[in-house]
């Protein structure tokens, strides 16, 4: 069922993909660079987490064409670590998008067991749907909380995301945007899991969304 799902969607993803290159392409390149603050300006410390850098391989980095990154581990006594990864695109006009983690995640060894969507609270009652999906590498167990955020957007539908990248780099000429990913283990149970991403997006959002250039 899961795979069917998956066949179906990476074939509707290809299309999508397919129009907007070539729509992209038919419109200006002379695509302004947008200032933005560098990712690694995050805090390190989001309520009682305190992070740590852990820098990707200079092969990983090439791979995804990411403009800026960060990838932090974030610890808090007698609590499963959070893993941050936020990937920023200055430009998606030239073939370099963001990578879906249903894309990279398998691909790395981790098998789908279920997806679905998370509606979070955060500051200034402002609501936010993300990607809720959870994986398995033999035993182990994680849950991923991810999302598409840019030029005041936060989008969980990577055909949503498309959408408004196109939409966008034809009204304002912009196609600017970042992956923000989140994982921690499931190593108590998946509702356990599930309230400490909450909690951390909670926390993380508010400086998130004044880094990510609207």
């Amino acid at each position: 069922m899961f795979n069917s799902l998956g066949s179906i969607r990476l074939g509707v993803t290809a299309a999508v993909l397919l129009g907007a290159f070539i729509l992209l392409h038919s419109v200006s390149h002379g695509e302004p660079v947008v200032p933005h603050q560098p990712l690694h300006d995050l805090p390190y410390t989001v309520g009682t987490w305190s992070g740590q850098e852990r820098p990707l391989s200079e092969e990983i980095v090439k791979a995804v064409s990411v403009s800026d990154y960060t990838n932090r581990f974030y610890f808090a006594d007698g609590i499963a670590p959070v893993q941050l990864y936020v990937g920023y695109y200055g430009s998606q006009r030239a073939g370099d998008t963001i990578h879906s983690p249903k894309n990279c995640l398998p691909g790395s060894g981790w098998d789908p067991v279920h997806s679905g969507f998370a509606t979070i609270s955060v500051a200034g009652g402002r609501q936010i749907v993300v990607n809720e999906y959870v994986i398995q590498q033999d035993e182990n167990k994680q849950l991923v909380f991810y999302w598409y955020q840019g030029r005041g957007r936060v989008n969980a539908s990577e055909y949503a995301g498309k959408f408004w990248m196109v939409a966008d780099a034809i009204s304002r000429n912009r196609t600017d945007g970042a992956l923000v990913r989140l994982i921690t283990p499931i190593n108590d149970n998946e509702a356990s899991a599930r309230a400490r991403l909450v909690g951390f997006t909670q926390g993380l959002f508010p400086q998130l969304d004044e880094i990510i250039p609207k």
